[in-house]
């Protein structure tokens, strides 16, 4: 696993391998961290980047925080690394980023999977997120007892856990990696503004949570709209992070479908 920095203060971790390159983009509150389990198995088919999107990770922070602003760095990431036609892979703000790229830049692309997001937009709300990630972590000296206070704001412990592995530690105290504040701001950062005209018709693997909130039953007929060529794919009892609580079935189709492009 190398680790580098492009232009953007884009970061990104490496993962070598044989077939075709693939880029593995996190969702909202996560980073390329998140990631790395589950790229080094992909890494057995295809060369992975898993990256950070701006203001997540160790990613260079900026006040702007639109989906066509992570189009733009990824435009940007692809034809700095001089990669051919990659496969790209996203989860959630993730998925969103990498459909809405697709659609825009079809030629740029080999093929897409989207993980349990559909090609609509989402409004962020978040706020018991919001309030978690608003504590001033800085005279703390334990996850532990960030943890205590955190669980007043947030109880659900999936959810905090994910949430603190921004946490990055300092000689005293704590800070959050994520530019907060600029998330805060963005609450319309997952408007896609698609047209009819729109369409990618390359092989495309959507997979759903079934048991996911992010999901509408019409959701299909959408992805089909826009994507013709598309599979979809549900884990069943699976919720909105099936590739972490799931992984082994997501790992599985998602294999499969590289495998056969």
């Amino acid at each position: 696993m190398s680790l580098y920095y492009g232009r953007m203060k884009l970061f990104f971790r490496e993962f070598p391998g044989h077939g075709k390159p693939l880029i593995i983009i996190h969702g909202l509150f996560g980073s390329s961290k998140n990631w790395i389990t589950n790229a080094k198995e992909l890494s057995k088919q295809s060369h992975v980047y898993a990256i950070d999107v701006r203001n997540h990770g160790e990613s260079g922070h900026s006040n702007s925080h639109l989906i066509t602003d992570l189009v733009s760095d990824l435009k940007e990431f692809i034809l700095e690394h001089n990669l051919d036609k990659p496969i790209l892979l996203g989860h959630s703000m993730g998925g969103l980023n990498a459909l809405l790229f697709a659609l825009t830049y079809p030629e740029m692309v080999d093929s897409l999977i989207v993980l349990d997001i559909a090609p609509r937009s989402y409004a962020i709300h978040y706020e018991s997120e919001f309030s978690a990630l608003s504590m001033d972590v800085s005279g703390y000296d334990s996850r532990q007892s960030i943890d205590e206070v955190m669980k007043k704001l947030l109880p659900d412990s999936f959810i905090r856990q994910f949430l603190q592995m921004n946490l990055d530690k300092l000689d005293t105290g704590y800070k959050w990696k994520l530019n907060v504040e600029a998330l805060k701001n963005a609450r319309d950062a997952l408007r896609l503004g698609l047209t009819d005209t729109m369409h990618f018709a390359k092989k495309t693997l959507f997979i759903l949570g079934g048991e996911s909130e992010y999901i509408k039953p019409n959701d299909k007929d959408l992805i089909l709209k826009y994507f013709p060529n598309a599979t979809i794919k549900t884990i069943e009892n699976a919720g909105h992070y099936l590739h972490y609580t799931h992984s082994k079935e997501f790992l599985e189709i998602a294999s499969n479908f590289i495998s056969e492009l």
